[in-house]
């Protein structure tokens, strides 16, 4: 070309319009199916694998849910390391659900799930046992509540000597709270007897102190997830499934810590599970017994009932369901009739462990029960039926 014309050209080209490089075309992505939510791995906004899992099954509980996850989300501080709280609706009636989205809106570190179908209290908290991180599990009821301070002294427990099984004390949580229970000592109920604040390495020590005591309630027991393993879960369509799974984990624990703090709130309210007796019930608290006696003996061999605490804590099981079977009003042939299942499941429980049920009373009254000896005696002596 001419000088003249590449001047020409030059001219043009400075007036037109910068021309933006042109962006690479990225393959588009198809987005993803939503994954079942009985499946599903929870998203984490961390990595690091949390120290404790707070586990909180869900079921028609709209008036007290968020009190109960609001007592959770307060203790949470990073500093203290990561915590996973994870929920389950078992497919409730009421608001409960649509409650459930609104807290996981309002606290990210909190995570839901739900069941495509109503299963029980056990088949929640299979659920997310199975899908929690954590390295100590705390299974805590949606009525209920966490007490101040009570993440803060399980983690300097867990820091210092790092049990297989930590034990807390709870109190009972009531609409109107009178004299009458305090003086039962609601706001301050004590589950274990033996030594506090001491590593106990002993197992028929430690499943003496929760059987003496009778509270084995699993929400006032932190576990290692390894203590849970793969084999302990709660039974599904039972009902009494703490009753049938705490000794277990009492059982496996290599070690466990009795804290003597009041770490939970147990709300008392007439439209729990347990608040009437029925039929299946008291089927399902008499299947337990023999549980209880075969898995002790299984794992401690002649020390299954050193302390007694086993032998009592059965006594004092069915001399509590034969009175609450007396006090129904029934003819006395009908409650011969429902008393008789129940004697035939604590004679069960008693023969791994040698002992008579004539016994049992004067153990009762020699380990200071006066008032409860002359009413075990008439339940504990009735003849069975062949």
């Amino acid at each position: 070309l001419s000088l003249r014309r590449q001047r020409q050209m030059c001219i043009r080209d400075s007036f037109r319009a910068p021309v933006a490089p042109r962006r690479p075309i990225m393959p588009t992505s198809q987005p993803a199916l939503a994954a079942s939510p009985e499946t599903a791995r929870p998203s984490s906004a961390s990595d690091a694998r949390p120290w404790l899992s707070i586990l909180i099954p869900v079921y028609n509980v709209e008036d007290y849910l968020t009190a109960c996850i609001e007592s959770v989300m307060s203790q949470l501080e990073p500093a203290a390391g990561p915590v996973e709280v994870l929920a389950i609706d078992d497919v409730s009636t009421d608001g409960s659900a649509r409650l459930l989205q609104t807290l996981c809106a309002r606290h990210s570190a909190l995570q839901a799930c739900a069941h495509d179908r109503n299963r029980g209290l056990s088949a929640a908290r299979n659920t997310l046992l199975d899908r929690a991180r954590g390295d100590y599990i705390w299974f805590l009821d949606s009525d209920d509540l966490l007490m101040p301070g009570a993440i803060a002294g399980l983690k300097a427990i867990a820091d210092r000597h790092s049990p297989d099984l930590v034990m807390c004390d709870f109190r009972v949580v009531r609409e109107r709270m009178s004299r009458k229970h305090v003086w039962r000592g609601e706001l301050h109920r004590t589950t274990f007897a033996g030594p506090a604040e001491q590593l106990l390495t002993s197992r028929h020590r430690i499943l003496d102190g929760l059987l003496l005591t009778g509270q084995l309630h699993s929400w006032s027991k932190i576990a290692r997830r390894r203590v849970y393993g793969d084999d302990v879960r709660f039974p599904e369509g039972r009902y009494y499934e703490d009753m049938a799974t705490t000794p277990r984990l009492a059982l496996k624990a290599e070690s466990a810590w009795y804290a003597p703090s009041v770490w939970v709130g147990y709300r008392q309210r007439a439209g729990s599970i347990l608040s009437t007796l029925s039929t299946a019930k008291l089927h399902d608290l008499a299947v337990c017994w023999p549980e209880i006696s075969s898995a002790a003996v299984e794992a401690l061999g002649s020390k299954a009932d050193a302390g007694g605490g086993l032998s009592r804590f059965l006594a004092r099981s069915f001399i509590g369901a034969a009175r609450s079977v007396g006090r129904q009003p029934l003819h006395a042939r009908h409650i011969a009739d429902q008393l008789q299942p129940l004697r035939s499941a604590f004679d069960r429980a008693l023969v791994p462990l040698g002992r008579q049920p004539r016994q049992l009373p004067w153990r009762l009254l020699a380990t200071g029960w006066p008032w409860r000896a002359p009413v075990s005696y008439t339940h504990l002596t009735l003849p069975t039926k062949a």
